[in-house]
């Protein structure tokens, strides 16, 4: 595959923003290290176009007739380099894709049979029932068990794009093995407590941690008086969970969470039978660890993951100051859904991160974006700030997956 073509674009009328960013993707397709015959695209666009995903659909399926599109609507979307949050924008991307390697699907337009997934692509409503249900069973038809995306997120009208548009449900794009890519989780919050293992549950009230009552491990974490909780209110407010797996390492390395942690709200608490309350309906035997968003952890991770890509792919073009000192242990390594361990160059790629992320969290306009490309380098990017993160057969929040295709 070659270079993948991309653009992005902003401006009130859609209509402006899609022909600038059209006129762009000429410029590049002229060029003979891009894609120059793309059989896949992906177009996101921010809620404020969201109206218009039809006609935005349909002049891109004239303007690339035959060509495949997946995408969704994001309260921001981006490109390499740059954030459009809160904002009108759209972002493009075309791939070379060979047309017998990769299946577009949805609810309306199931995998064909026939077709070996090996790994999807996956755009949902956040609004669908049992979500976490038709992600595992998505997960168990691929031959990695390994899915990437995220949900839709719009304060208009909540779309995703699978040759159509599509509202509730799930849609995608399936690979098969031959269509090299690595994907990596980051997450975006750090412990403030060790992890401990859940020892009484019931439903989404966890009543003991480690056999000790989940409220009284709460307020120790948090140094908070455990005969006045209800004045430590602001501060429960800010605080999350972190959940694993029971046989998963919870905390990868000090201050960091494993990539498989799935963080959570914390939505109440017990002050008279000492429990606490979960957005999430945990098992016994799981760990959890109390956590709060962190800029400055979630720098350093988006950073690791960045550059533990590279490493990976062309570790001779790498600055030796930006290499990792150590390799990724299979522990906190969320990558390798290609049966290749390494290829030439990245010829794309692909970044879902949490609305609750983007330039406002890291401190300035486009300052997650711009980290992606330093760390990454300059490559073809698109992707949008989800209402939820999608990796392995997990939904996530607060994280980020950045996904790579490369070439042979």
């Amino acid at each position: 595959m070659k270079l993948f073509p991309h653009a992005h674009a902003t401006h009130p009328d859609w209509r402006v923003a899609l022909s600038l960013a059209l006129a762009q993707l000429d410029g590049l397709r002229g060029q003979e290290r891009h894609a120059l015959e793309p059989t896949l695209g992906w177009v996101y666009l921010t809620d404020h176009y969201a109206g218009h995903a039809d006609e935005i659909l349909a002049r891109l399926q004239d303007y690339l007739p035959g060509t495949s599109w997946v995408g969704a609507v994001g309260v921001g979307v981006m490109g390499s380099g740059v954030e459009y949050f809160d904002e009108p924008g759209l972002s493009l991307m075309l791939g070379d894709v060979p047309r017998d390697r990769f299946a577009v699907f949805s609810g309306v337009q199931p995998l064909p049979a026939g077709f070996e997934a090996h790994t999807a692509q996956v755009h949902a409503d956040g609004n669908t029932p049992d979500m976490g249900e038709l992600l595992a069973e998505l997960a168990d038809r691929t031959r990695s068990g390994y899915l990437f995306g995220g949900l839709a997120a719009a304060r208009t009208r909540t779309v995703h794009i699978a040759d159509r548009v599509l509202e509730g449900g799930l849609s995608g794009v399936a690979f098969d093995t031959s269509v090299q890519l690595m994907s990596r989780v980051t997450q975006g919050c750090q412990p403030v407590g060790p992890a401990r293992r859940i020892t009484g549950v019931d439903r989404n009230v966890i009543a003991t941690l480690d056999g000790e009552p989940a409220l009284d491990c709460l307020l120790r974490d948090l140094q908070l008086d455990p005969d006045e909780p209800r004045k430590a209110l602001p501060r429960l407010q800010a605080t999350l969970v972190g959940l694993s797996d029971a046989d998963t390492p919870a905390i990868a390395r000090p201050g960091q969470f494993g990539a498989d942690t799935l963080v959570r709200h914390l939505i109440g608490i017990d002050p008279h039978e000492r429990g606490i309350a979960v957005a999430e309906q945990p098992s016994l035997g799981m760990q959890l660890a109390f956590c709060a968003r962190h800029a400055e952890a979630a720098r350093r991770d988006l950073v690791r993951i960045c550059t533990e890509i590279r490493e990976e792919i062309e570790p001779e073009h790498l600055p030796q100051e930006a290499r990792p000192l150590s390799p990724p242990s299979p522990a906190t390594d969320a990558s390798a859904v290609t049966s290749a361990t390494a290829a030439r160059a990245i010829v794309g790629a692909i970044y879902v991160s949490c609305a609750g992320r983007g330039g406002p969290h890291f401190g300035a306009p486009s300052a997650e974006l711009q980290l992606v490309r330093h760390a990454l380098g300059d490559v073809p990017l698109v992707g949008f700030f989800a209402g939820g993160e999608i990796a392995h057969h997990h939904l996530y929040g607060y994280t980020g997956v950045l996904t790579v295709f490369t070439s042979a």
